[in-house]
């Protein structure tokens, strides 16, 4: 059985799917671009670094709303505009995984929603 998350403290989908889904003890978190929960708009900053923190940030609300934490995460995709972003992405995505990091991939995409610079999706075990 499933159940929808959604929490107002990460930003609405901008398309036909949900914040997250909770199947028993696995929550899927859809990917998130660095829209301003508040407003759904763009962040107005236009950094890897600023993207980053506010994709991550968006993560963290949806897993909080499911009763998880970020500790939780076992795996995630990055979604980057462009691999040279690669290094500065990995900077601040440790300040919120800082110890033991679920899997992930990063990969290099020819475009995200809304021409972003980063899109991050992941899997927790609740």
């Amino acid at each position: 059985m499933k159940q929808i998350i959604s929490t107002s403290n990460a930003p609405a989908a901008i398309g036909p799917y949900s914040q997250a889904v909770q199947a028993g003890n696995l929550l899927f978190v859809s990917g998130q671009i660095p829209l301003d929960p508040a407003t759904g708009d763009l962040i107005p900053e236009t950094t890897i670094q600023a993207q980053t923190t506010r994709v991550l940030a968006n993560l963290k609300a949806i897993l909080e709303q499911a009763g998880g934490t970020l500790d939780n995460v076992v795996k995630t995709t990055v979604f980057l505009k462009n691999m040279d972003d690669f290094v500065e992405m990995n900077r601040i995505y440790k300040t919120f995984f800082a110890s033991e990091c679920p899997a992930r991939s990063a990969v290099q995409v020819a475009k995200l929603p809304k021409d972003v610079m980063v899109e991050i999706e992941a899997i927790a075990v609740l």
